[in-house]
């Protein structure tokens, strides 16, 4: 096949057009997601050990995940009403700015318990980030290509993975605490670098001019009370509560997997501190080849099936990293293995399926909501996965195991929603 060949083949690859259909807000934010994603995947493999290597106990460490929790259920109820009296974009530069740019200074300078409180609660801004940017990407986008969205938002993360090794270099070169003090300096400089992307590159949704318009001259406390019809709303939509089950049990699952799975393999299973850069790697790597060459060959109409079968295979990987031997690092592996590819079948269709559900005129005040409710639902098991490390660090993950098996079930009463060619 000639060069031209391949071109056009690969300019008619249904994640390209996915992007020649969706440009502004969708292209941008997908182009520049590597700028969040390269420094976050050199530092995620090491955050909890740089706590820990300074001292920072197991159950410190959930309290730290906890106390974030409490704190993020605030900003994600403002989230909500900021986004819309100050517009997606501005709130979006605004959570990028203090959730990220200066939380990550707090990091850089972190050695005890209360500067990592600290810096954790500043990281809440995100919260508000969060709330405004989704409907910053998807509001003008095509609703039958959600699930391609999120696919590209996926891929901007795990491209950066490959940037990971470069921590694991520098690591065993020097130590990982002077290695994660200067990592986290760069990725206030780059989420500094994001913020200005997106006041340039960026524009208001149609959505989010309707909705700055409608709340002009209302005040935030009147809006903040009107929260109390929206949540019966939310409450009786029996699609929404499903689509949430399952993000509230997969969020708990995320985040007890990603601060302990270092502790686990390292001071469990014996592993060296230099191979915790190689999994996010060969996470990546599998998840790449999944959503480029495999993704787009399923129907992005169907969600119960990849779901269910995604899940069945977090089930499988979490079941083979409890088992597995000390110092066997093929089983580990093994384990990010079957997990990258439960995570490229799960992640982009449980944001999908999320959206879908919800009323696209009220989509900011309601993702707020269901964002701050997620967070609350969660906040105690930060703590409680601690708590159940400092007895066994198998613990945490047969917990995670449960989880995965609730929200298999749950998956299976949610129906399949209806996709219109119109706007979301």
């Amino acid at each position: 096949m000639s060069l031209k060949a391949k071109m056009s083949r690969l300019r008619e690859h249904p994640l390209i057009q996915v992007l020649a259909n969706n440009g502004g807000n969708p292209r941008t934010l997908v182009l520049i997601e590597p700028l969040w994603g390269i420094p976050y995947n050199l530092i995620a493999p090491f955050t909890t050990l740089y706590m820990y290597t300074q001292g920072i106990t197991d159950v410190q460490i959930g309290t730290i995940l906890s106390v974030a929790m409490v704190v993020q259920v605030f900003f994600s109820f403002f989230g909500g009403i900021l986004t819309d009296k100050l517009g997606r974009k501005f709130t979006t530069m605004l959570g990028d700015f203090f959730g990220w740019s200066m939380a990550c200074l707090v990091w850089s300078v972190s050695n005890n318990f209360w500067l990592f409180l600290a810096a954790a609660v500043l990281n809440c801004f995100e919260q508000i980030n969060q709330t405004a940017w989704y409907c910053l990407l998807i509001e003008d986008a095509q609703p039958k290509d959600l699930v391609g969205i999120y696919t590209w938002v996926n891929i901007g993360g795990l491209v950066a993975v490959f940037f990971a090794p470069i921590s694991g270099l520098f690591v065993s070169s020097y130590s990982i605490v002077p290695v994660v003090r200067v990592l986290y300096f760069l990725f206030a400089v780059t989420m500094v670098t994001k913020t200005l992307i997106t006041f340039k590159f960026c524009s208001e949704t149609k959505q989010g001019k309707i909705r700055r318009a409608e709340t002009k001259g209302v005040s935030v406390f009147h809006m903040l009370g009107e929260y109390r019809q929206l949540i019966p709303r939310l409450l009786k939509d029996k699609g929404v509560l499903k689509a949430v089950a399952v993000s509230v049990l997969l969020y708990i699952a995320n985040i007890v997997s990603t601060n302990f799975f270092s502790l686990y393999v390292t001071q469990r299973l014996g592993l060296s501190e230099n191979l915790l850069a190689m999994f996010p790697i060969l996470n990546a790597i599998v998840m790449l080849v999944f959503m480029v060459g495999i993704q787009h060959r399923m129907s992005v109409t169907k969600f119960r099936a990849p779901l269910w079968i995604g899940l069945s295979l977090y089930v499988v990987a979490v079941l083979v990293l409890i088992f597995s031997p000390a110092n066997n690092v093929g089983l580990v592996l093994l384990y990010v293995f079957v997990a990258a590819v439960a995570a490229a079948l799960v992640n982009p269709r449980k944001d999908a399926l999320l959206q879908l559900n919800i009323n696209p005129q009220e989509r900011a005040r309601l993702n707020a909501l269901i964002m701050a409710s997620t967070v609350a639902l969660s906040s105690p098991f930060g703590y409680l996965a601690g708590w159940l490390s400092s007895m066994d660090r198998r613990l945490p993950f047969a917990f995670i195991l449960v989880l995965y098996v609730l929200a298999m079930v749950m998956i299976g009463r949610v129906h399949e929603p209806t996709l219109e060619d119109e706007e979301a």
